[in-house]
C-alpha cells in the first residue's frame, strides 16, 4: 500500500504570521518539514499543498514538489483530499497528513499512524503521546481518551478523563494522552471525511477530527513514547531555533 505525505501550509496563519515561510535554520519551516519527513522515509512520496504562490515559489526554488491549492478549505484534511484526488497521485492508497508546522515530528508518530491503516486495524491512524496530570486543564493540549483496543472514544480541549474523586488519583496519570496531529487516511476514508459538512462538535472544540468520530468513522491511535510540539507562536519559533542551533553546531 503505496504512501503518499501531504503537508499542508496555509499562509494566512494568525498566531504566527506567515507562518511556512518563516525561517527555521535559515531556512522556511515549510522547506524543514519537507525535509524531516522525506528524510523518515514512512511515505513513498511527499508533496508540499498551500493556498499561496509566494508558499509554492519557496517549494519550487528548492526542488520540493508542491501544489496550489484552494484557499477556501476548512481544515488541513479537504486541503489533502484536494491534492490526493489529483491525476498524478492516483496510485497511493494511503495519504499521510503531516502538519505544515511540525518539523521535528517523530519517525514513531508518523509510523504507528500509518500501520494502523496499513495493516487493517482502521481506516484512519493517528499517534498520541502521555502527558502531565496537569496538562489536563490546559485548552492548548488536545487530550484523546481510547477504548482497550486503541480506537479513539473522543479528542478534546477539556479535562479527559475528568478526575471526579481525589482518591482515584492514581488511576488518572496513565489514561492521560496529548494527541500528535498526524493523520493517515485510507483513500476512501479521506472522500468520506471531506463529503461530510462540518460537524457542530468540531466547530466548538475547534478540532477537524472530531467529524469523522461524530459520523462513526474509527480512527485507530498508536500511542508513542514521546513527541515534539508543533510551532505556533513567534516563542515556539524561537524555541525550535534554539534547538535547531544546537543540533547543527
Amino acid at each position: 500500500m503505496p504512501v503518499l505525505a501531504v503537508i499542508p501550509a496555509r499562509l494566512g496563519a494568525t498566531r504566527l504570521p506567515r507562518k511556512p515561510l518563516r525561517l527555521l535554520g535559515g531556512e522556511p519551516l515549510v522547506v524543514r518539514v519537507h525535509e524531516r519527513v522525506a528524510a523518515l522515509a514512512v511515505a513513498d512520496a511527499c508533496v508540499v499543498a498551500t493556498d499561496h504562490a509566494e508558499v509554492a515559489d519557496a517549494c519550487q526554488a528548492r526542488g520540493i514538489p508542491v501544489v496550489l491549492t484552494r484557499s477556501d478549505h476548512p481544515s488541513g484534511t479537504d486541503r489533502v483530499a484536494e491534492v490526493a484526488n489529483r491525476p498524478e497521485f492516483g496510485a497511493f492508497d494511503v495519504l499521510l497528513n503531516v502538519q505544515g508546522d511540525e518539523p521535528f515530528v517523530s519517525h514513531a508518530a508518523l509510523r504507528g499512524a500509518v500501520d494502523i491503516v496499513q495493516q487493517g486495524r482502521a481506516p484512519i491512524g493517528t499517534a498520541a503521546v502521555p502527558v502531565p496530570v496537569d496538562a489536563l486543564e490546559r485548552r492548548d493540549v488536545v487530550k484523546v481518551v481510547c477504548t482497550d483496543d486503541g480506537r479513539a472514544l473522543y479528542f478534546s480541549r477539556a479535562a479527559i478523563p475528568c478526575l471526579r474523586e481525589p482518591q482515584d488519583a492514581a488511576m488518572l496519570a496513565p489514561l492521560v494522552h496529548q494527541h500528535v496531529g498526524v493523520y493517515a487516511y485510507t483513500r476512501s476514508a479521506l472522500q468520506q471525511w471531506v463529503a461530510w459538512a462540518p460537524h457542530p462538535l468540531e466547530l466548538v472544540e475547534r478540532l477537524e477530527q472530531l467529524r469523522p468520530l461524530a459520523h462513526g468513522l474509527a480512527i485507530g491511535v498508536a500511542h508513542v513514547p514521546s513527541a515534539e510540539g508543533g510551532i505556533d507562536t513567534e516563542d515556539d519559533l524561537v524555541r525550535a531555533n534554539a534547538r535547531w542551533a544546537a543540533h547543527t553546531s
